[in-house]
């Protein structure tokens, strides 16, 4: 069949992409033997909050999408004004001045990056992402037929972008450099000198923010030397993307932004360009568009909870890696997850193989983000306490057996 080769697996750089790797194997069939009466999975890479026991305000949600305004179909490119404007006062509350007409409302993140990719891309063009980092950005870039080139983090005690490096990815085809802040799975916030350092490349920045608002600093904000939002900017074109999925803890909803800043007449033109995209999908449903603002308020119950066990969770990996000698936790700054070094006596693969088959510990392995250096494992903060203890219970348990 005629297939587009944009929707071939073994046409794709990502990793993990293929279609029965061994680590899905072994989760596979470890599931199968828990259907069957067998040791359950302790998942440790658990996402989805809303399969994670966090609390919900059921009904609040519940009237929210139920008021009679929700049946009004109102078709705005960019959304309906009351949802462009809670999207601005979420920044507000952050102390960042976003008017209401930088705010394009989109169906997801991801809908978001594809939006932006036809916006600055052309077939072939290139788009500068970070590595480590989540690998959605490989299939995304496939589909619109944008070209991948990947700048360093680099760790040396904390997590730092390699500004030189990333100067010389920029090439003539370059379009965009795409951050992820708090990065997925570093948990490292985009530094003050490297945004300088990127807006000094006179490129588009796209900022991935889903995670901000969760930062695991004591002081419960980002370090100092951070970056909280790209929007602080006032030069330079900048986009930050977000959206009720980790924001409010509800990724069913189907609802996410992007929010412009940086150079006025910039940006202006940028969300005239935006606009023209959005315009040929309208795919942003009108009821959740209607109830954001009540949704908002409502997921300040669940986003509170995520925080508090967020936090709770890295005291624990924190905890069990230090009665483990040959384990150590990276430093990590927000968002949700956790990485683990672990002896390079075999891969990462190795490791997250052996903890699924001999020990009923799912984690990812580093390659799935790209870590080349060195073996690493990542475990979600997310997870219910009472699993993430017992499953760092048994990491550890596997290292003192296997090193």
């Amino acid at each position: 069949m005629p297939f587009s080769r944009r929707t071939r697996v073994s046409e794709l750089a990502v990793p993990g992409a293929e279609a029965t790797n061994a680590l899905s194997r072994a989760v596979a069939a470890a599931r199968h033997r828990a259907s069957s009466g067998g040791r359950p999975l302790l998942d440790l890479t658990a996402s989805n909050p809303t399969s994670a026991g966090l609390p919900y305000e059921v009904e609040a949600i519940a009237r929210a999408l139920a008021a009679p305004r929700a049946l009004v179909y109102e078709p705005e490119p960019l959304g309906i004004p009351s949802a462009r404007a809670a999207v601005a006062g979420v920044y507000a509350e952050r102390g960042v001045a976003l008017d209401p007409s930088r705010v394009a409302v989109t169906s997801s993140t991801s809908e978001a990056y594809a939006v932006l990719f036809k916006t600055f891309c052309d077939p072939g063009d290139e788009v500068l992402v970070p590595v480590p980092s989540y690998p959605l950005l490989a299939w995304l870039a496939a589909f619109e037929g944008v070209t991948l080139k990947t700048y360093p983090l680099e760790y040396a005690g904390h997590w730092h972008v390699d500004v030189g490096a990333l100067a010389r990815a920029v090439g003539p085809r370059t379009r965009l450099v795409v951050v992820v802040s708090p990065n997925n799975p570093t948990g490292s916030f985009l530094g003050k000198d490297e945004l300088d350092a990127m807006l000094e490349l006179d490129l588009p920045i796209v900022s991935d923010e889903v995670f901000a608002t969760y930062p695991l600093t004591a002081s419960g904000r980002a370090p100092a030397h951070r970056v909280d939002t790209v929007l602080r900017a006032d030069n330079g074109l900048v986009f930050a993307l977000s959206g009720l999925s980790k924001l409010a803890g509800l990724p069913q909803m189907k609802l996410g932004w992007i929010a412009c800043g940086g150079d006025p007449a910039r940006a202006e033109e940028a969300l005239e360009r935006l606009e023209t995209v959005l315009d040929a999908y309208l795919s942003v449903g009108a009821p959740v568009q209607h109830a954001l603002p009540e949704l908002l308020r409502a997921g300040e119950t669940t986003s509170d909870a995520i925080r508090a066990r967020t936090r709770a969770n890295l005291d624990v990996v924190r905890e069990v890696a230090r009665r483990a000698p040959s384990m150590s936790v990276l430093d990590v700054e927000g968002g949700w997850y956790a990485t683990l070094r672990v002896p390079e006596t075999q891969s990462d693969e190795a490791w997250a193989l052996a903890l699924v088959e001999d020990d009923g510990v799912y984690v990812h392995p580093g390659y799935f983000f790209d870590m080349t250096r060195g073996a690493h494992l990542v475990v979600s903060l997310l997870t219910p306490e009472p699993e993430l203890r017992e499953g760092m219970d048994r990491i550890a348990a596997r290292l003192a057996t296997d090193t």
